[in-house]
Formats: C-alpha cells, structure tokens, sequence
C-alpha cells in the first residue's frame, strides 16, 4: 500500500458521517446512549496490514534461522508425541483456514464466530493442545 493512500484510509477511519454526531444535553456534554450509538458504525480493521505482515515475515525469519526444518526431519521418529502434536497443530490450522478462506471470503459471512459458535473454541482448543 503506499503512502498516501493509506494516509487517507487513516484520515477516513475517524470521520463520521453528520447523522452519527451524538446528540448533547442542555449543558453541551454528550449523553451516554449516543456514544454507542457511534461505536457501532465504526468498521472493523482489515485482518491483513502492516502489523499483521511483520509477524508472518518475522515467523518466516525465525523458521529459517533456527533450522526447524531439519530438527523435524532428523527428530520424527523419535517421539510419537510429536506426531500427534503435529496432528492436532494441522487440525487447528485447517478450521482457521475454512474460517478465514472459505467462510470470510468465498461465502462472505463476516461473522463467522457468530453464525458457527463452536469454531473458535475448537480451533483455540486443539492448538493449545498441540502446544502441549
């Protein structure tokens, strides 16, 4: 993205339209029900920018320099716990991506944690799992 276009996203991000101007009490401080009102129209932040990049390239890096590669390829006999960490670490990357991919983009169910509640708590479960 270069820099001017974001700049402009930055600067669109915190206009409001007029009709979202929360309405003011006789002594001009702004009721509490409309600021609500004003949180709700806000959108929500695009799931890949800067930030998101940097740790998927910082993720990349550490791979690389650590030898993760080879550890595994001389390692996988070893330990059948690895095997089924691996398991459920692939488990929980396959409903991520059916989550993000498949849901989010080919669907376009933005809320997809909403409409399936169950995903989420079964992702974070088989990857802390897997951590284990």
């Amino acid at each position: 993205m270069d820099a001017p276009r974001a700049r402009e996203q930055l600067r669109r991000r915190y206009l409001f339209p007029p009709d979202t101007e929360a309405p003011q009490d006789r002594e001009g401080y702004a009721r509490p029900e409309a600021s609500t009102a004003v949180e709700k129209k806000e959108k929500p932040l695009p799931r890949l920018n800067i930030h998101s990049g940097f740790w998927i390239l910082a993720s990349i890096v550490v791979t690389y320099y650590v030898d993760f590669f080879k550890t595994i390829k001389e390692n996988f006999h070893t330990s059948s716990w690895f095997v089924v960490g691996g398991a459920l670490l692939l488990i929980s990357l396959s409903i991520a991506c059916y989550c993000i991919l498949y849901l989010e983009w080919c669907c376009g169910i933005e809320d997809y944690d909403v409409k399936y509640p169950t995903l989420i708590p079964v992702t974070t479960a088989t990857f802390i799992a897997a951590g284990i």
